[in-house]
């Protein structure tokens, strides 16, 4: 959130450095995101290209989304691990400058992308209990520090005026450092077994990044994110659904000049408690983006990109030193993805709240004593 994790970014001016026209691949970790994009650069000016990097991760909201949570501190740490791959062809014509000349350069850029990331989240919360706009709010602050590693191999052949060229490059690079803060407010409303919350939440962009790195751990610029949830569960049958909507505008990245478009998203959650205490189901995600980036290359825009994740889940419910303890694993394996990789991704989440209070026993019944009738 960010979300989608921050990674895999390669700017213009590395590449451009290495081959008469760009092949930049940009993409963020968030929640495993990697982007490539073929784009044209000359000696005198690059164009950036951050086309589909989003800040929302994927897969952040699942089950129990909605639900109510107990009032107080509560504290979540995540590990979160992604591996994915993009490869891609792009056919690129356009005049460019070359030094003192001024050919035609008609380029084709072939690339392969792979980046693996480490990323550990600290989010604590506070649960206040007393009520906001008839419901439940919340605030919290997610917190990153992890690795990403990524390699590119790309080829470019085409031809400077009646000249053929071919040029090979071949780039690694891994980076550790803190990502990103990611404030966010929620408030929750209780409906017998149905529960409802909206969120808002953005990125304040203070993580490790820079726009010359193949890999970043931060996003490079800021965003704001809102939506609402829904999670239908009834304790009685153990039946558990729930789905959260929302959308990202994106501000200017000041080192590049490039800007993000809409984003949508849905993350859902569908399972069923075995027993108090055991959860198993499947989780997925839809991601989208709805407007064009502006800034990327002429030959590029609109820059749009999609991904769908899906994968199983299991939860457990345990009491740890007079508190409540959660674990969840999840995984999502993603396809049908446009201008944006394909990979897997996996979720092993532990909440530590604030146990539930216990029903108190009924008092015995009150004795009195009877005269026996003749």
């Amino acid at each position: 959130m960010g979300p989608e994790i921050r990674a895999l970014r390669l700017s213009a001016a590395t590449i451009c450095r290495r081959l008469p026209t760009l092949a930049r691949v940009r993409s963020r970790l968030t929640v495993g995101l990697l982007i490539f994009a073929a784009v044209i650069c000359s000696t005198k000016n690059s164009l950036a290209d951050e086309g589909g990097i989003s800040f929302w991760i994927p897969g952040f909201f699942g089950s129990l989304a909605a639900a109510p949570q107990q009032p107080g501190w509560s504290l979540a740490s995540i590990y979160y691990h992604t591996d994915v791959s993009a490869s891609g062809n792009a056919a690129v014509a356009r005049e460019i400058t070359i030094g003192q000349f001024n050919p035609k350069l008609n380029a084709s850029v072939n690339a392969n992308v792979h980046g693996v990331a480490d990323l550990g989240f600290v989010s604590p919360t506070y649960v206040f209990a007393t009520p906001f706009l008839g419901g439940q709010a919340s605030a919290s602050l997610l917190m990153a520090y992890g690795n990403n590693d990524t390699s590119l191999n790309a080829t470019a052949t085409g031809t400077i005026g009646p000249i053929p060229f071919t040029k090979s490059i071949t780039l690694q690079q891994d980076t550790m450092g803190f990502a990103d803060l990611v404030p966010q407010f929620a408030v929750r409303w209780n409906a017998g077994v149905n529960n409802y919350m909206a969120y808002l939440t953005g990125d304040v962009p203070v993580g490790k990044y820079s726009s010359s790195n193949l890999a970043n751990i931060g996003l490079g610029h800021g965003a704001i994110d809102g939506g609402v949830g829904y999670t239908y569960f009834d304790p009685k049958t153990g039946h558990e659904f729930s789905a959260v909507f929302g959308l990202t505008g994106n501000f200017r990245n000041q080192s590049t000049g490039y800007t993000s478009g809409i984003d949508s998203h849905l993350d859902w959650g569908a399972s069923q408690f075995l027993s108090k205490q055991v959860q198993v189901g499947l989780v997925g995600y839809f991601y989208e983006q709805l407007t064009p980036d502006s800034g990327c290359a002429p030959v590029l825009c609109p820059f749009k990109s999609r991904v769908i994740g899906i994968g199983p889940q299991i939860g457990y419910i345990f009491p740890v030193a007079g508190m409540q303890g959660y674990v969840n694993l999840k995984g999502y394996g993603e396809f049908d993805h446009d201008n944006r990789p394909d990979g897997w991704n996996l979720w092993l989440t532990f909440v530590l709240s604030s146990a539930p209070p216990t029903a108190e026993p009924a008092p015995p019944p009150i004795l009195t004593k009877t005269t026996p009738r003749s």
